[in-house]
């Protein structure tokens, strides 16, 4: 890993501003990372080092924002607790995904896949409609184990929108409270990043001078932001979620043409 030198006032102080948003903006509806990395570059990281680097900092959000939604998450069902499963799994995939091969090839995919997603997110309601109620707890239950197993590769490779597909792939579960399946993606979030962070961590693939204040940022971001999700309004949530699914596709694929 490049030797980075620890970073002075302004530069800690803008790292701990985007971790702060990224925190507020993954407990609604993800897509923070693109704040991050983004800034991570800006202060001079390489490209896998910010990556590696941005996983470890904002990881610590998803324990602020998961405290800020603990109501949310009592009310949900107890199977919904089996996915962490396949959360640690994919995101220790991902990770070493992320460590072992080129980034090119997927990253040229990503906006095609948070395009995807959200499209998916603001038709949820004609999707649950058509799909209509499962056949089946087992077939139910195998299907709901392989898209998280799916979102969380993703989400332990470069995780930009991972929320979105897990908020998507609960809207197709037939979870309609948007703050319950808020309380559920910053739980699997926590898992993901959580085994990712490690990976990285063991790989030596991090820049620590930025962690611990990014890390205070991000908590702070995730808690507060639960608490205006409730003053606004589920319907105002949902919104908001879209419209950040799209503002990340659109961005993606600007970077992707660049």
């Amino acid at each position: 890993m490049d030797r980075v030198s620890p970073p002075d006032l302004p530069h800690s102080a803008a790292a701990f501003a985007a971790a702060f948003l990224a925190g507020g903006v993954n407990s609604l509806a993800g897509g923070g990372t693109l704040i991050t990395f983004p800034t991570l570059l800006w202060l001079g990281l390489p490209s896998v080092t910010a990556n590696a680097t941005n996983t470890v900092a904002i990881w610590p959000g998803s324990i602020g924002s998961l405290w800020g939604f603990r109501r949310e998450l009592g009310r949900t069902q107890p199977k919904m607790r089996w996915l962490t499963i396949p959360s640690f799994a994919g995101g220790a995939i991902g990770a070493l995904l992320l460590r072992l091969t080129p980034s090119g090839v997927f990253d040229k995919l990503i906006p095609f896949l948070i395009l995807f997603a959200t499209l998916l997110f603001s038709l949820q309601g004609p999707i649950n409609r058509w799909l209509g109620e499962p056949h089946g707890e087992q077939r139910w239950f195998t299907g709901a184990l392989l898209m998280q197993l799916g979102v969380a590769v993703y989400g332990g490779y470069f995780g930009a929108g991972m929320s979105i597909m897990m908020l998507t792939a609960l809207s197709v579960l037939g979870m309609t409270d948007i703050l319950e399946m808020n309380a559920l993606t910053s739980l699997y979030g926590l898992c993901i990043n959580g085994i990712a962070a490690v990976l990285f961590i063991w790989s030596h693939m991090v820049s620590w001078p930025f962690v611990l204040t990014m890390a205070v940022g991000s908590i702070l971001g995730g808690y507060a932001a639960a608490g205006i999700a409730r003053r606004i309004g589920k319907e105002a949530v949902r919104r908001f979620v879209i419209a950040v699914g799209f503002t990340i596709s659109v961005a993606l694929f600007i970077r992707v043409l660049r």
